[in-house]
């Protein structure tokens, strides 16, 4: 009986040779090749990659006459390929895909565009495909045309980044402004608490020692941040932030006549400094302009600041001068509806 089973063992794994690989084995040593074309207001990327391999890393079947859904395929790349353009992630969307023969092994090539604002001075590529999925051997062949140029290098495990290009002084400093500028415009949350300290503002004097005092305030948490000094955990600091305006919209509503102190928004900006990094902790900042980014992000936030200001508090001592008494409502009525929306940012960011 004991011979009989030895023979039926030896039989299936003699059959088992026969048998085709599966789906989703490891190709082991899989390779890739990546071409680059750096255009004017866009990024061509061609990538090829080993079918197999993509299969097991996508957990998915993989069809040698059609690739899988586009989406599916633009999700896993971006989240393993980061491109960064003069220090600004840019994620890319799938065009086409194909199958192509290399080696006589089959080939997914998927063909890429990356938008850009401008032409960039400077590309990184940080590729991280398989090699911690799947293949730690995987190695892709890159090669980035920019300016009529070709530079190429081996992306290993040990390996990963591909850097070209130099962005000057002044390109990097009007980047990081306009960013500040317009940060500040898309950031609800920080304008409503500005406009929110501007209720409680009494006198020119009184408005700019508040603004100081925030600006000093964000202006060194932001730094701490960028050079990761200080860590804060997003969802605190998002928190904080809502409940700053939350704060000061209950003073505004409940007593109308107070005076916002300086160190009020001094202790706030601490938070809103953090907020303010967020973006940059995106970013891929040059090591050679980290000072010039961080003070021209922090300038154009600034100029954006003062002309919230400046717009919105003559505005506020007008209404505040009219004797009519449905205005009398307005400025309690808008702390009321800065209230509603600090607290919906809160229930959002703390608990969702």
């Amino acid at each position: 009986m004991k011979k009989l089973w030895c023979f039926i063992f030896l039989l299936l794994l003699s059959f088992s040779s026969f048998l085709p690989s599966p789906v989703f084995a490891h190709t082991n040593n899989s390779e890739g090749f990546s071409t680059i074309e750096v255009k004017k207001n866009a990024l061509d990327y061609e990538l090829k990659l080993d079918l197999e391999e993509l299969g097991h890393s996508l957990k998915k079947a993989m069809d040698q006459k059609e690739l899988i859904d586009h989406k599916v395929l633009q999700r896993y790349i971006n989240s393993h390929i980061k491109l960064y353009a003069d220090s600004e992630l840019v994620e890319g969307s799938v065009l086409k895909t194909d199958i192509e023969m290399i080696k006589e092994r089959p080939f997914a090539i998927i063909n890429l565009a990356y938008k850009t604002n401008h032409k960039p001075e400077k590309l990184v590529v940080e590729y991280n495909m398989f090699m911690d999925d799947s293949d730690p051997s995987h190695a892709n062949f890159a090669a980035v045309k920019m300016d009529g140029k070709q530079q190429e290098k081996i992306l290993t495990f040990e390996s990963r980044e591909f850097e070209i290009g130099k962005i000057s002084f002044l390109q990097n400093a009007t980047q990081f402004l306009v960013l500040g500028l317009k940060h500040i415009f898309t950031g609800y949350d920080h304008i409503l608490f500005v406009i929110s300290l501007l209720f409680g503002a009494k006198t020119i004097r009184h408005i700019l020692s508040l603004v100081t005092a925030f600006t000093i305030a964000h202006s060194i948490t932001l730094a701490l941040a960028t050079f990761d000094i200080v860590h804060l955990p997003t969802r605190f600091v998002e928190s904080a932030i809502a409940l700053s305006i939350i704060y000061v919209a209950l003073m505004n509503i409940f007593n109308q006549d107070s005076k916002h102190q300086p160190w009020l928004a001094f202790a706030f900006g601490l938070i809103h400094g953090f907020g303010f990094a967020g973006i940059l902790s995106e970013m891929r900042l040059d090591t050679n302009h980290m000072v010039t980014s961080l003070v021209s992000f922090n300038i154009g936030i600034e100029i954006g600041q003062l002309l919230i200001v400046s717009i919105a508090f003559p505005l506020i001592l007008w209404i505040k001068k009219l004797t009519l008494k449905p205005i009398k409502w307005v400025i309690p009525g808008t702390s009321v509806a800065i209230l509603a929306f600090g607290m919906v940012w809160f229930i959002q960011r703390a608990f969702y």
